[in-house]
């Protein structure tokens, strides 16, 4: 997988999904974790981005997916766990072949990756979003909104993470 550490700095390239039904977004976490994400991984290298999603939709929710369309391509710059971290995302709109459980306030589904992660669905406004801490958090500002055409962002979340130097010649 695409994870670059080299602690104070972290570098990584997720590709994630934005599944919608009855006006509700998918979410998953991490079942120790306080705040949400789109649901999708880190890619491997050789792997296309949509190759990437795809497998991750597989493995995760144990159902093949359809891309709609490229939404976002993200450069995220944010604090994680003592890292200064530097994200390369790839955010598609995707439809799910077959039936997903779908209820309003549960956890609809669990799978084992490493690490236990739940998944849910939160309605898909910003209030919510926010309430319910999905990162990154430029999403939740632009749920009720997505661009017609792929978007790219460079978002810093929070404080700015690298001290610049200045060189004086």
């Amino acid at each position: 997988m695409i994870r670059i550490d080299r602690r104070p700095q972290l570098f990584s390239f997720r590709v994630a999904g934005l599944i919608f039904r009855d006006g509700y977004i998918l979410a998953q976490r991490g079942a120790k974790d306080d705040y949400w994400a789109l649901p999708g991984g880190r890619a491997e290298i050789g792997e296309s981005s949509e190759e990437t999603v795809l497998r991750e939709m597989r493995e995760e929710l144990h159902r093949e997916a359809r891309i709609e369309r490229l939404v976002w391509t993200v450069e995220n710059f944010f604090t994680y766990e003592g890292y200064a971290a530097h994200e390369l995302g790839f955010y598609y709109l995707l439809s799910l072949d077959g039936a997903f459980p779908f209820h309003e306030t549960d956890i609809v589904h669990r799978v084992v990756d490493g690490v236990e992660v739940e998944f849910r669905w939160l309605r898909a406004t910003p209030e919510t979003l926010t309430e319910n801490r999905l990162k990154p958090q430029f999403i939740a500002g632009r749920i009720d909104r997505l661009p017609a055409s792929a978007e790219h962002l460079i978002v810093r979340e929070g404080l700015p993470l690298l001290a610049v130097k200045e060189t004086v010649s």
